[in-house]
């Protein structure tokens, strides 16, 4: 897009009052190609070739070099850079040079999972891999389709839940893919930080636990945003050193990044006009001028406002059309609404998106011209993470960094370089945290006996952990080994990966008798108390009832002009 021109209109409206702070140009770049120790099976180059995927770039060569060495490695590169690529590629040539090998794919989010499963699907099916053969498994997976998926795929897309919850303490059903896994790849591997990557940890340890006694050493290719400690991440993850790849070879258009800081309020009021307000006039804008934008927002209910104030905004400057092709998008809707979602905004059907973070992750959803940050993310590197869904197709792209009225925001806006001259920040875990670990243990325990060499993988944090679960009669000692009691029962299912939220709320529409989406348990009180409004897809609907026992609000359509 011509960023120039837009930012020279946008500067001649009459709401423009001196808002651009800053304007950072980050330049273009140009593909770097990069030379295979070896060729690729003919069939495969052929196939890459059809798709106009050749040549590969530096940074995937060296990569595939790296996997098909032996060792394992960590992809760490900005968005749009073709990681999916190495992975891919690495699992294909398993499967075609070894027969009957499996590989498994884990993402942080189901929306991810049934992307890239897309996504192999259209290189792969049906010239490497018949559709039977590979399948997402997750929450959203039929039952009726569960059993066919781990009898039959030699692919399995699913997400670290999913491999905690169903695939480990169940392994003896999956030891036919177990035993013949050759290659496990930890796809966004930048958000497994914190508590949540500790978790992971100590679940992908379990998971080399279980290969190595099905007699198998799989390979581990993780990918990520840019970081500063991709190898210590990598390390912690999988309990391996990993080489890191950080170059990136891939072609980029250039941006022009804007910090963009609302204007003081009039009469000497303190404070600034609000950010939402702001970021639904540029993204309106954008609409008009047929920018594919996608906008974030910090929470669900703000991208559900600033969807209202831009469809709005559109409606009432006769832009009805363009309204129709502006949707919200975040977590809580149902897996089917998610998907259309997607689906229109791959397919170009939609013009723009409001979301949460729920679309800050690598999803394919095609070409976008702008996007639009509705306050700092909180991270350096989720900044750049969420301003790279723009930029995709080549072309110059733009993004907009909208300053809320808080302290950090406002230091960016007046000190760019503090944004634009740092390195981002490391991803910090601690899998030896005793909290974590303790109960990962007894979930090892119930998936094979615990042994003396266990601290070769789990750390020698685990001695005292035991004993301590011996003496609370959740482990028995015998032969040099320790098993779980008949007390413990799939310990697996009280251990949340992510929150320690209960299980969430569902929203139900009385006037049709219909689920509408999900809340969780931690907020439910807060937003679909009876006397609530609540807002879902830019509509309003008056909570009516909470059925604290049966975990459901009730809510009714209903025409406010305020939300609570």
């Amino acid at each position: 897009m011509d960023s120039t021109a837009f930012l020279r209109h946008l500067r001649s409206l009459p709401l423009y009052h001196n808002q651009v702070a800053h304007q950072q140009d980050i330049p273009a770049r140009v593909a770097r190609p990069g030379v295979l120790e070896r060729p690729l099976p003919p069939q495969v180059e052929d196939r890459l070739r059809d798709l106009h995927l050749l040549p590969l770039y530096t940074h995937q060569t060296q990569a595939l070099n790296t996997l098909r060495g032996g060792e394992h490695v960590m992809v760490s590169t900005p968005s749009a850079s073709g990681k999916s690529l190495v992975y891919n590629l690495a699992a294909i040539e398993t499967l075609v040079t070894e027969r009957g090998s499996t590989a498994l794919y884990l993402f942080p989010t189901k929306a991810l999972t049934q992307d890239q499963w897309r996504g192999l699907r259209e290189l792969a099916v049906p010239h490497f891999l018949d559709e039977q053969e590979a399948g997402a498994y997750d929450g959203d997976t039929p039952t009726s389709e569960r059993s066919q998926i781990r009898r039959r795929a030699r692919v399995v897309f699913t997400n670290p839940d999913m491999l905690h919850m169903g695939i480990l303490p169940n392994h003896a059903g999956w030891a036919r893919f177990l035993r013949r896994l050759r290659l496990v790849v930890v796809d966004e591997a930048h958000t497994y930080r914190g508590a949540f990557g500790s978790h992971v940890a100590l679940v992908l340890r379990r998971l080399r636990r279980l290969c190595a006694a099905y007699g198998a050493h799989p390979r581990f290719v993780l990918c990520s945003a840019t970081l500063s400690n991709p190898d210590e991440l990598a390390h912690k993850l999988v309990g391996m050193p990993c080489p890191v790849v950080t170059e990136d070879g891939s072609p980029s258009g250039g941006k022009d990044f804007v910090l963009w800081n609302p204007p003081r309020l009039p009469g000497g009021r303190v404070g600034r006009r609000s950010a939402n307000i702001e970021a639904a006039t540029i993204l309106t804008e954008l609409l008009r001028h047929g920018v594919r934008t996608l906008t974030f927002a910090r929470t669900r209910k703000l991208t559900e406002l600033i969807y209202l104030y831009c469809r709005d905004a559109l409606r009432g400057q006769g832009y009805n059309d363009l309204s129709q092709r502006l949707r919200p998008y975040r977590a809580g809707y149902l897996p089917e609404v998610r998907r259309e979602i997607e689906s229109q905004l791959f397919q170009g059907e939609l013009l723009g998106v409001v979301a949460t973070t729920a679309l800050e992750l690598g999803i394919d959803i095609g070409t976008l011209d702008a996007t639009v940050l509705t306050g700092y993310p909180g991270s350096i590197a989720s900044t750049y993470q969420q301003a790279g869904r723009s930029g995709r197709s080549g072309e110059r792209a733009l993004s907009f960094l909208v300053g809320l009225d808080d302290p950090l925001d406002q230091y960016f806006m007046h000190h760019p370089e503090a944004l634009f001259g740092k390195p981002v920040e490391n991803a910090l875990l601690n899998p030896a945290n005793p909290h974590i670990l303790r109960p990962h243990l007894l979930c090892a325990a119930y998936e094979l006996p615990l042994a003396e060499e266990e601290r070769e993988l789990f750390g020698h944090e685990i001695t005292p952990l035991i004993q301590e679960q011996e003496k609370a009669g959740l482990l028995r000692h015998q032969r040099g080994r320790w098993y779980p009691s008949a007390t413990l029962t799939y310990p697996a299912q009280g251990v949340n990966l992510r929150s320690t939220s209960e299980r969430a709320y569902s929203v139900v529409d009385t006037s049709q008798g219909r689920l509408l989406e999900t809340v969780e348990a931690a907020v439910a009180f807060l937003q679909v108390h009876p006397g609530a409004i609540y807002l879902h897809q830019g509509e309003s609907y008056m909570a009516t009832d909470l059925d604290v026992s049966g975990r459901v609000a009730y809510v009714q359509p209903t025409d406010v002009n305020y939300y609570t």
